[in-house]
């Protein structure tokens, strides 16, 4: 019959819409009252007009277009717009995607991808009737003015398979001008390009486009920035102490930009910053009939990667690991130098057969090593191989060998033999990196580093200080393109560049000058689509990427660093903490085979002497600072944490800080005692304190001088608050009383007290503020000292003080702090180097923390004697003879507690024999009740072991 032996499939010719002024007019059938339109497009662009066309007569327009991916439908009639229909969603993804229209009379429908779920249909008050032309992709303009008056774009993307009337239109007829006109269309090619492949979004960023670029989603990558290059957590919890961060979790990225995601740890901001990584398996374990043939084999996985794992060790000045071998017949080496019969296995999948507290390679544990094992022929206490529970344990600290990834024990197999290890947490400290600087002392002096030649993006950071009005920070050329940071002028810092398509640079200015000796933070990016600039907490300024630029950097030189190659320009002042790409450069030692470089930078705490606080003072280190908190009421880091720091009186205490020791007027008749105590002259002070008492009067404050001034804070016998200033030694005390309510009803009160010249301002509780002026003067001259309980020696003081120093304090006193000066904490922590006095019974408490009147349950007695005498001197002696009766129910006395004692003790050891018995005959439930079991067992024979020893009584 008919046919042929081919199949002729009809020719599709797509169109591009290459710009948002691209249309593409075809002609229509005027007055019908039927419109059946249907094509194809794909895009990136969520927003853009597909079709438009005027219904017959004026009577009304159509507009379908994209709005946020979806497909839209706006019915206009004049004065009046009718409802949006909308169907599809995500259709801006770059796929094809075909849209069928039909209208006859009151009713549209929509469907998309010839789905049913993505169809919408409505009935609309408006009779449809077609026009004379339909606009696909945007619209004529007259002038500046669209025809189709939209307030979105034209379409860009492509197009095709387009359909009027169920009739297909010749897309060659358009472009032969035989059909239809056109603008700015490419005709017979789908122009899109795809610019997420590749993708040039970093560290897993999601990426999206439009017609012109591409966009990078770094949400829940940590990290930022146009591509998702630059990190947004620190890298060491050394990092985050220094911005003031407390203890807790943090998480770090070790390298940075670099490919490392970022992991949880928990940051213990002490003096010392530990970073704390766990394991799975911080339990102790016992392990039974393990031999060579069935070793018993753990693994612990870590809650980083081993690649993680080893950057974070890499970047620390210190890491350890405690490993605790418990063993009863369950040796260890086995002979010295011989075969091992239980080891572990670190980082690098080596067999280590040293424990902890050794050293790599000696086959030793740490009693070997001292020479202090229970059996002098081995070098561990287990390879005594004894029919008791012993251990050998230590910290692990050979950096290169950590973390301890997997341990195998095989001798647990004999009778009576078992074995139990624990392994603690890794911990690490410092940051090599962090403090890592150079001393630039010449213009002409640099140092040069592998360059950044083939990278995709280049990151930039580090600190700086100087006293030169410009130089330059470092420089990386090559044929054609480069990089350089500048100090420009004394508030200007440049980022210049060129990839290829001409030089462009980004600037930022500070409002006060950079260089100031103080530290300053430099932060410089370029990628493929920006190039950024930071500079301390200023605004980052960025600047779009120029077109045709080389997408890898080009650079095959070195990169100097602290000048540039033509030795012009260089820059007078110190560097540190340089990164590229989150890769540490170590200028320090660099800088030390460097003619005119120096390693390391002094001068830490001009910048960051502010963390120290409450009076704390920056102490210099060669890598950082520290803050001495001695002499302030904190403790912790930052001189922050520790604040109640309460102590509790009795009657009699009294505490007393001198300031100065006395000099008397015949050291030096010619010259007055101001020359003496100028020093100690004060025109302001502020004073702080909390207390909690029941007793009126009392004595909560004493100060004075030896110029019989004076300052004494007291509770009067009606529970006032009172403040005596006496400035003028010829004048009456000037009086202040707060009387807002009885003070002395065991509630913990909180007062502060400044005084600025002849102005003081009182608050108490923290909301009660008053004002009071001085008229006695506005100096305190030559300050003695300061007392808090009761006054013991002789004072030139006013009546009212004395009747309140008649019992002195009794209660709680808590946080003092006067000016820098924190008593309490001098008294308790730092009695023998600081100038302290402390009589009788003087007792540390959380008083100052206990809510309530019951603020004494929990304390801690420390009993102090002056630098005189004993404590307190009790009753005349002839009190305290006895008859010689008393003196040997005393001895009977004594006997009795220590037989009682002995007695106690067996009956204690015996119940703990009995409850391991039982928990032998019972067996393991789970895993808590077998280590309880066990460290039951090792707890007894500990008691075991402290019985076998010789006491004197």
């Amino acid at each position: 019959g008919n046919m042929s032996f081919s199949c002729l499939e009809p020719r599709v010719v797509p169109v591009t819409f290459l710009s948002s002024s691209s249309y593409l007019a075809l002609p229509g059938t005027s007055g019908q009252d039927e419109v059946f339109i249907s094509f194809q497009f794909r895009t990136w662009n969520k927003e853009g007009l597909l079709l438009s066309s005027k219904l017959y007569q004026a009577s009304g327009r159509f507009l379908l277009y994209l709005n946020d991916g979806k497909v839209k439908i706006s019915l206009h009639k004049p004065g009046k717009t009718l409802n949006d229909i909308t169907a599809g969603a995500g259709l801006n993804n770059g796929q094809w995607h075909s849209v069928s229209l039909s209208a006859k009379r009151n009713r549209i429908s929509v469907i998309v991808d010839n789905d049913v779920m993505s169809s919408s249909h409505a009935s609309i008050p408006l009779q449809i009737y077609s026009g004379d032309a339909f606009y696909f992709g945007g619209c004529p303009s007259s002038g500046n003015i669209s025809e189709c008056n939209t307030s979105f774009g034209g379409f860009q993307g492509c197009m095709r398979l387009i359909s009027i009337g169920n009739k297909a239109v010749d897309m060659i007829s358009v472009q032969q001008n035989v059909f239809g006109n056109f603008s700015d269309l490419q005709i017979d090619l789908c122009g899109i390009t795809d610019r997420c492949l590749p993708n040039y979004c970093e560290h897993g960023g999601e990426c999206s486009q439009s017609w012109n670029s591409f966009y990078c989603n770094c949400a829940s990558t940590g990290y930022k920035g146009a591509t998702c290059h630059y990190p947004i957590y620190e890298q060491s919890c050394e990092a985050y102490k220094h911005r003031g961060n407390v203890s807790g979790f943090y998480n770090i990225d070790s390298d940075g930009s670099g490919p490392l995601r970022p992991f949880l740890v928990y940051c213990n901001m002490t003096d010392t910053t530990w970073t704390i990584i766990q394991h799975n398996n911080t339990n102790l374990t016992r392990v039974k009939s393990a031999n060579r043939e069935n070793p018993h084999t753990v693994f612990f996985k870590y809650s980083a990667s081993l690649d993680q794992l080893q950057a974070t060790i890499n970047r620390a000045e210190h890491c350890e690991q405690e490993l605790a071998y418990h063993c009863k017949k369950s040796r260890l080496l086995d002979k010295p130098d011989g075969m091992p019969l239980s080891w572990w296995i670190g980082r690098t999948n080596e067999t280590q057969t040293y424990w902890g507290g050794s050293l790599p390679a000696v086959q030793k544990c740490a009693c070997g090593l001292k020479g202090s094992c229970i059996d002098s022929q081995h070098y561990c206490n287990c390879d005594a191989d004894r029919d008791e529970w012993t251990n050998d344990t230590g910290f692990l600290s050979y950096k290169e060998h950590l973390p301890v990834t997997e341990i195998v024990i095989t001798d647990t197999n004999r009778p009576h033999s078992e074995a139990a290890y624990k392994l603690g947490p890794l911990l690490c400290h410092g940051d090599r990196t962090f403090w890592n600087s150079a001393s630039f002392n010449t213009e002409t002096s640099y140092l040069h580093f592998p360059t950044f030649h083939g990278e995709l993006s280049a990151d930039v950071s580090f600190f700086f200080k100087t006293t030169a009005s410009s130089g330059v920070f470092l420089e990386n050329l090559g044929i054609q393109d480069f990089i350089r940071i500048e100090l420009y002028s004394p508030s200007e810092v440049i980022f210049s560049f060129d990839v290829g398509n001409g030089p462009s640079e980004v600037t930022v200015q500070s409002l006060t000058s950079l260089n100031d000796n103080q530290w300053h933070f430099v932060k410089a990016e370029r990628n493929i689509k920006e190039a950024s600039l930071q500079v301390d907490h200023l605004p980052q300024r960025s600047h779009g990427a120029p077109p045709d630029g080389h997408i890898r950097l080009q650079l095959n030189s070195q990169l100097f660093v602290g000048g540039t190659a033509s030795r012009q320009k260089g820059f007078l002042g110190c560097i540190r903490s340089l990164q590229l790409n989150g890769m540490a450069l170590d200028l320090e030692e660099r800088a030390k085979i460097t003619p005119g470089v120096e390693p390391g930078c002094p001068g830490h705490c001009s910048s960051y002497g502010n963390l120290c606080h409450n009076g704390g003072k920056c102490r210099e280190k060669y890598s950082g600072f520290s803050c001495d908190c001695t002499f302030s009421a904190y403790a912790g880091p930052f001189c922050k944490k520790g604040k109640h720091i309460s102590v509790y009186f009795r009657t009699g205490t009294s505490v007393t800080y001198n300031f100065q020791e006395y000099y008397t007027l015949a050291k030096n008749s010619s010259s007055h005692a101001s020359s003496f105590y100028a020093d100690m002259t004060l025109n302001k002070e502020v004073i702080t304190f909390a207390f909690r008492t029941t007793q009126t009067p009392s004595l909560l404050l004493y100060v004075s001088s030896f110029y019989k001034e004076y300052l004494s804070v007291i509770l009067t016998r009606n529970g006032d608050l009172q403040i005596r200033y006496k400035l003028d030694s010829h004048q009456d005390p000037d009086v202040f009383s707060v009387n807002t309510k009885n003070m002395a009803d065991g509630q913990l009160q909180h007062v502060k007290i400044n005084r600025e010249e002849e102005m003081i301002f009182v608050e108490v509780n923290q909301n009660e503020k008053m004002n009071f002026i001085l008229s006695s003067g506005t100096e305190f001259n030559a300050i003695k000292s300061l007392t808090l309980g009761k006054i013991l020696e002789n004072s030139d003081t006013d009546e009212e003080t004395m009747k309140a120093n008649s019992q002195g304090f009794i209660g709680c006193l808590s946080s003092v702090q006067f000016n820098h000066i924190a008593p309490l904490k001098a008294a308790l922590h730092h009695s023998s180097s600081a100038p302290i006095t402390v009589k009788g019974r003087f007792t540390e408490s959380n008083c100052g923390t206990l809510t309530g009147p019951d603020s004494t349950s929990s304390e801690t007695t420390h009993s102090f004697a002056d630098h005189s005498g004993p404590i307190d001197e009790g009753e005349p002696l002839a009190n305290a003879i006895r008859s010689d009766s008393a003196i040997i129910g005393g001895v009977i006395a004594v006997v009795i507690f220590i037989l009682l004692c002995i007695t106690a003790i067996a009956m204690r050891v015996y119940k703990k024999k009995g409850i391991y018995s039982k928990n032998e005959a019972k067996g393991s439930e789970n895993e808590d009740s077998a280590e309880s079991a066990l460290k039951n067992e090792l707890s007894m024979q500990n008691t075991a072991n402290e019985n076998q020893k010789e006491y004197f009584f």
